[in-house]
């Protein structure tokens, strides 16, 4: 069907006891979102200190680096694992994982101990946020799962504000180490919620996953995602190929861990391409904003981490607002609208490298209005075509391709920006920082043409 009308399924009826656990299960779902938000942002506060006591400054990207690596390529495993063994039992498992990394972390007494917990951290944090995602999807109708995922995006823009200031107080406080141990009591409360109250939704089935496909995915999203950060560039390529073989080896397989056939559909795959597009803009971008907040405009620590508040406020008012929109508008038309702005805000951005900081401000809230609008209907979209032995791997995917466009962007904008801009600020700062912007601009471009294609099929969903 052409999105031309809004495409909302209606609610089951559920009784007040039934709403009751399910509201109870989602608030405990939520809890482990907030847990994953806030990790990102309050560790880096305390990472200063960390590196201080542990003697670690030849390692201080490594604590963020291998979390992201083992968040981002163990999320379509969790997706697609919870297609076959059911959500509830691997959410919990995720979550385990999480409190026992996080306990690791602040009981760490050398770098290779937290590095090590950070690993385990962030393999739980794979599933979190994914399968809370899923679930989500098949709890709620369409209408229903807008308004909720809206407010999982302002859990995770409220985390991402507040976070940092936390971080700070734990650390000068008390210690660097109640930034890991600040997280059990809520995800005690979050396992204790959703193992009461949430029933299973996943259905077990009988089905061999292709562990050749999913090891050379594994492996060669790995190498890529780490020869990114530490800019190894034959790694990459090493990746990419592994990646590329993987991908033929999954198009042969009938349990693949990604959704081929669900890619072959233009719905899935548009919501694929496109975040991935829209990833590598925003954050390839933001990941050089503080840097210009304090290289060109000259601003100080605080002033280069403000200027990514609008940005989050933006995309976190959006996301609600999409929720309510879509009762009358076409997600194919809110997610056009959200490519439009951030056209209309990179091409702004590249005027204005050189204007005041609060010019760039500005900017950022509408670049993140953009992403707000774009990236929940995409999602949204993506769900609701997906068949519910699917419905795992492709919300998964969608994340993993914004994840992963992501860690590209931020790449490729650096060798455009230039090594010596970004060590030496100024005129030169600023200019690369325009060359990024071009960039940007031809992604959420290319994103905007994706999205011009994208129908959705008249398929109701099955009651939950």
């Amino acid at each position: 069907m052409d999105m031309t009308a809004p495409n909302l399924d209606p609610a089951p009826i559920l009784s007040s006891a039934q709403l009751r656990t399910r509201q109870l299960a989602t608030i405990g779902l939520i809890l482990g979102v907030f847990l994953n938000a806030m990790e990102a942002s309050v560790v880096s506060t305390a990472m200063p200190s960390v590196i201080k006591d542990l003697h670690g400054s030849a390692y201080y990207a490594l604590p963020f680096a291998i979390y992201m690596l083992f968040s981002t390529i163990s999320s379509p495993l969790w997706g697609r694992g919870s297609d076959i063994v059911g959500r509830k039992r691997l959410y919990l498992t995720g979550l385990v994982l999480f409190l026992v990394g996080s306990a690791l972390c602040g009981a760490a007494q050398s770098m290779g101990w937290l590095i090590g917990a950070r690993a385990l951290q962030g393999l739980g944090a794979g599933a979190l946020l994914t399968i809370s995602l899923t679930i989500v999807g098949e709890l709620f109708s369409l209408q229903e799962r807008g308004r909720v995922q809206s407010f999982i995006s302002g859990v995770w823009g409220i985390s991402g504000l507040v976070g940092p200031l936390l971080g700070g107080f734990l650390t000068d406080q008390w210690s660097w180490r109640w930034t890991f141990y600040v997280s059990l009591p809520f995800g005690v409360a979050a396992f204790f919620m959703v193992s009461r109250f949430l029933r299973e939704t996943g259905e077990r089935r009988a089905a061999q996953l292709d562990w050749l496909g999913t090891a050379l995915f594994t492996v060669g999203s790995g190498m890529t995602i780490w020869g990114l950060e530490l800019k190894l560039w034959a790694l990459v390529g090493l990746g990419l190929a592994v990646l590329t073989g993987a991908m033929v080896v999954e198009s042969r397989h009938p349990n693949p861990l990604l959704p081929m056939q669900a890619l072959k559909q233009r719905l899935p795959a548009v919501a694929f391409g496109a975040n991935f597009l829209g990833g590598g803009a925003y954050f390839g971008v933001i990941a050089y904003l503080p840097l210009y907040a304090q290289g060109v405009t000259h601003g100080d620590a605080t002033a280069a981490g403000a200027i990514l508040t609008p940005m989050l406020v933006g995309w976190t008012l959006a996301s609600i607002a999409a929720a309510q929109l879509m009762k009358k508008i076409p997600l194919a038309r809110l997610s056009q609208l959200g490519f439009a702005v951030l056209v209309v805000m990179f091409i702004a951005l590249i005027f204005t490298v050189h204007s005041p900081l609060w010019v760039t401000s500005v900017i950022g809230f509408f670049v993140g209005t953009g992403m707000g609008f774009s990236m929940l209907t995409l999602l949204l979209a993506a769900q609701q075509s997906a068949a519910r032995g699917e419905l795992g791997a492709v919300t998964s995917g969608v994340m993993f391709a914004r994840q992963m466009g992501g860690a590209l962007g931020v790449a490729v904008m650096a060798l455009l920006i230039g090594q010596a801009a970004i060590h030496g600020g100024g005129l030169e700062l600023a200019e690369g920082l325009r060359r990024a912007c071009f960039l940007a601009l031809a992604l959420v471009a290319g994103a905007l043409v994706l999205s011009l294609m994208l129908r959705v099929p008249q398929a109701p969903e099955t009651a939950h």
